[in-house]
């Protein structure tokens, strides 16, 4: 009997870190290896096509952020600090890309959806506050995490937390390095939405699809205005909301959006972007 040759089967390429379905912009914060933890790559790669959507040359009108594994995403990858040869100077290196594509996220100006399934933790907490809607399962944890390794924390956390729950409570949350089950980050805001664990990602790419499709420039300013409205007097937040609405008026989606009303059809708000 001969033996029978015997062919190696070709590797399985890597699913994409940043995908575009139509207007719907995918990025996958975190992949299973590495325990799900923070992927550099998608870091640097989902910066790049939010730079790309901020400079208008992608149509993209929302961004849905996913981890590929078990959870959301687990935090940094602590073996690779471990591992690093001089480690003030990896860390740097991860927390500038990290913060980079923080900054695109915002820059970008879209609707952001988070699918946090399992456990966002660390970095992965971090990145999911900057969502405007986080949609988690019955079995989400959130925690800080940075405390249990000796850091502090990175990715916006010390600024978005206080702004979601007030400074009190976050210096808690933060210190005491509290993990936070799903039906209270929904009670505190840090969720929007607590589903099925199975149906996590569906409905938040539901969610994200749907925003997609909407009216691209009334959620720019709208979330314009959110982000502003902190540091501005209401006399000028009021003015700035009436040039905003005004402005609208006269936008292909504020006009199609108008006359769609009162001829008490529904809005085709693609069609009005391409006029």
């Amino acid at each position: 009997m001969t033996a029978q040759p015997t062919t190696a089967s070709a590797p399985v390429p890597a699913a994409p870190l940043v995908e575009q379905d139509g207007p719907l912009l995918t990025i996958a914060v975190s992949t299973a290896a590495a325990g799900n933890s923070l992927a550099d790559d998608a870091m640097i790669e989902g910066a790049a096509a939010l730079h790309e959507v901020a400079r208008g040359e992608r149509a993209v009108g929302a961004v849905l952020l996913v981890g590929t594994g078990n959870n959301f995403c687990a935090g940094g990858n602590v073996k690779a600090f471990a591992a690093a040869e001089h480690r003030p100077t990896y860390l740097r290196e991860i927390a500038d890309n990290f913060h980079a594509f923080v900054n695109a996220l915002h820059e970008a100006n879209r609707p952001v959806v988070a699918a946090v399934k399992g456990w966002a933790a660390g970095a992965g907490m971090s990145t999911m506050l900057h969502a405007d809607v986080a949609i988690g399962g019955t079995s989400t944890r959130l925690r800080p995490a940075y405390r249990g390794i000796g850091l502090s924390p990175d990715g916006g956390l010390t600024w978005t937390l206080p702004r979601i729950v007030g400074p009190a409570r976050a210096r808690h949350i933060i210190l005491t390095d509290q993990v936070i089950a799903a039906e209270q980050a929904l009670a505190w805001g840090l969720l929007s939405e607590v589903v099925a664990d199975d149906e996590v990602e569906s409905r938040a790419r539901a969610v994200a699809a749907e925003l997609a499709a909407g009216p691209w420039q009334s959620d720019n300013n709208t979330r314009a205005l959110l982000a502003d409205s902190a540091t501005r007097s209401l006399a000028d937040h009021l003015a700035a909301e009436a040039r905003s609405i005004s402005a609208l008026s006269a936008s292909p989606e504020g006009i199609e959006g108008v006359d769609a009303f009162v001829a008490k059809r529904a809005p085709d708000f693609a069609a009005a972007r391409t006029r």
